[in-house]
């Protein structure tokens, strides 16, 4: 079992980055780079776990969901990649990354 700690808690500081940030941030683009990073994050987390489905898309929720989105995406992620044995090396790095460059991004 791998230790996926360092994806979750780097969720949970964006999401709480992106539900402390005003709404006018969230408009100027914080908010579409949280959604885009949910997404990316729930469709790795849906080929790993169910290969031979197309993966589903995440909604958008709004703006003041977005942070929670993160979270549930990640911890999607985070499960599968604790749980699969054939989980390709690096993706738990990868996805650490991609949370850490959508944060950046988002200027949060």
């Amino acid at each position: 079992m791998r230790d996926t700690s360092e994806l979750t808690a780097a969720a949970e500081r964006f999401a709480d980055r992106l539900r402390a940030a005003p709404h006018s941030r969230l408009q100027r683009g914080a908010a579409a780079e949280g959604l885009a990073l949910a997404r990316e994050l729930a469709v790795r987390a849906q080929r790993l776990e169910f290969p031979d489905r197309e993966p589903r898309i995440m909604p958008d929720a709004g703006l003041f969901a977005v942070g929670d989105q993160v979270v549930v995406a990640a911890a999607d992620l985070a499960e599968t990649l604790r749980t699969a044995p054939d989980a390709p090396e690096g993706e738990l790095d990868e996805a650490v990354g991609l949370v850490r460059a959508a944060e950046a991004r988002a200027g949060l």
